[in-house]
């Protein structure tokens, strides 16, 4: 029966929508400021704890790869229970995971609490997406975008500000870069509960596949293991190489074969191989690569190469975030106008791809105006890519599968997150530690003086400080070129994308024989 908050169309009204979007919102501005309010700080804050650029890295990639290998579990329960108390449940995993985060009193400690964290962002990135794609029809879903485009910018133009912000104030310190999302995921929950109102819908036998899960879990984790200790602690060529990557794959192909046979696999591989969830996975996969293997070392190199505060980083980057925002936006009312999707992904696409382009050129002197613009085109480039990437996937699947669609999509956008993310800083770090080695004159491999690491500048004598700032600010520009040769690749599944227009009903023509999903009550 229809609820009195939807019209005669069954699509809930503008007012009803945007009150359920209200704490799902905050939840997603909550997960995104997770990553970007430490963005800024995270030089300092491994710094302090006199930390090395693989564990730079590593304070990043675990907190991404937790979400990655938890997303499709997510997903997959967001299909069979109900998305409101799988959201609240994400926010408190999330909440715990902050809290011990800024307790941590080494790295070692502070990764492990922050791959905790990932799995409480996993679920709320998957699961706010789910969620509103439950409720809101494909074609009004580009409208409703600008609202998650504005979130996006705000959680990325204000995290890195606050951030910078708090270690500068003496009286915080860095720890409450973690402890500052506690407050507002505790909002985003109380509001959920209050304003999101959705019908639990139980299914029989319900069965999640942890074990297809936990095997992609650790087939990625060894992969990215290896990556990054590849070239510093052992050869390209050496049998711990040909051990992990020969784990790895394994590990991999067995979860394939486990998802094929189980009866509710995290990952559809029958929804995954049809060509537009294959492109769109394959060009989400390139997006996050460069996209977040690009973006997070953009406050190292403002602050580490070019000596920067991390209050003066948060501002500098805010050309990248004012170009998600604008893009976002203003490709989701047209998406929205139009119901084409195809025309914006691959130009977005082709955006990114100059803006990287443009990134690869920077050195420790470049002027700031030009990494400003180069920073605001890869914005652009997200902006119209990132979303509609998933909104693509969303149109062309009934509602029963939507939750394990729509993190199909996440989970490789994520995916290619971790691996840019652990890539890309691997080749930083052995840049780094070859140039230092050589500018410094000592043994390589040793990125420092007296035992202190390259990042705690101001433990480091002034004339160690110059070389630094030139080593790292010269070197951060062969990041940006990978992550452009990458993103070509996104390109290119765009472009083999089949015309799409979106549909104006919440699910496809097709009927089923048991409920879809959580229905939407007063």
């Amino acid at each position: 029966m229809k609820s009195d908050r939807t019209d005669s169309s069954g699509s809930m009204r503008h007012r009803e929508v945007l009150e359920s979007l209200s704490g799902l919102l905050l939840a997603l501005f909550v997960a995104m400021i997770s990553s970007t309010v430490v963005s800024t700080s995270l030089p300092l804050i491994i710094g302090s704890l006199n930390g090395t650029q693989t564990q730079y890295t590593w304070v990043v990639t675990a907190t991404l790869l937790a979400a990655t290998a938890t997303t499709p579990i997510w997903g997959k329960l967001a299909d069979l229970f109900n998305k409101k108390t799988l959201v609240q449940v994400a926010i408190v995993i999330f909440v715990a995971g902050s809290m011990i985060s800024g307790f941590s009193q080494d790295t070692g400690q502070l990764i492990a609490a922050r791959a905790f964290q990932g799995i409480g962002v996993g679920g709320l990135q998957a699961l706010v997406q789910v969620v509103i794609a439950a409720i809101i029809p494909p074609r009004e879903r580009g409208r409703y975008n600008g609202y998650l485009g504005a979130v996006m910018a705000v959680a990325t133009v204000g995290g890195p500000l606050l951030g910078g912000l708090i270690v500068d104030v003496p009286w915080l310190g860095w720890r409450w870069c973690f402890f500052v999302g506690v407050p507002i995921a505790v909002l985003a929950f109380i509001v959920l509960q209050r304003t999101l109102k959705l019908e639990t819908v139980r299914r029989e036998n319900v069965q999640v596949d942890y074990f297809g899960a936990g095997l992609i879990a650790a087939g990625v984790s060894v992969l990215l293991i290896w990556v990054s200790f590849v070239g510093n602690s052992f050869d390209w060529i050496s049998w711990q190489t040909g051990v992990m990557v020969a784990a790895g794959l394994v590990l991999l192909a067995v979860a394939v074969v486990v998802e094929k046979k189980v009866r509710e696999p995290v990952v559809p591989l029958h929804i995954v191989v049809q060509r537009t969830p294959a492109l769109a996975i394959i060009a989400s996969l390139a997006v996050g690569m460069a996209m977040f293997g690009g973006a997070v070392f953009l406050g190292q190199y403002f602050q580490i190469g070019r000596g920067y505060t991390p209050t003066q980083a948060g501002l500098l980057t805010m050309p990248l975030m004012a170009g998600v925002l604008v893009s976002s936006t203003v490709s989701g009312r047209l998406i929205s106008r139009t119901g084409k999707i195809k025309p914006y992904i691959v130009s977005g696409a082709i955006v990114l791809v100059l803006g990287f382009l443009g990134l690869g050129l920077v050195d420790h002197a470049t002027p700031l105006w030009i990494v400003g613009i180069a920073m605001a085109v890869v914005g652009i480039g997200v902006g119209m890519t990132m979303q509609n990437l998933v909104l693509a996937v969303q149109n062309d699947v009934p509602l029963r599968d939507l939750g394990s669609a729509s993190a199909s999509v996440t989970f490789f956008r994520s995916l290619g997150g971790t691996i840019g993310v652990s890539v890309l800083g691997a080749v930083l770090a052995n840049r780094v530690s070859a140039d230092l080695a050589a500018a410094l004159h000592v043994p390589a491999g040793q990125a420092s003086t007296g035992g202190v690491s390259a990042l705690n500048l101001k433990a480091l004598p002034p004339q160690v400080q110059a070389v630094v700032h030139t080593v790292y600010g010269d070197a951060t520009a062969h990041i940006f070129l990978i992550s452009a040769a990458v993103a070509v690749v996104g390109v290119i599944a765009a472009l083999l994308l089949k015309p799409i227009t979106l549909r104006t009903t919440i699910d496809v023509s097709e009927k089923t024989d048991e409920p879809a999903s959580d229905a939407v009550v007063g």
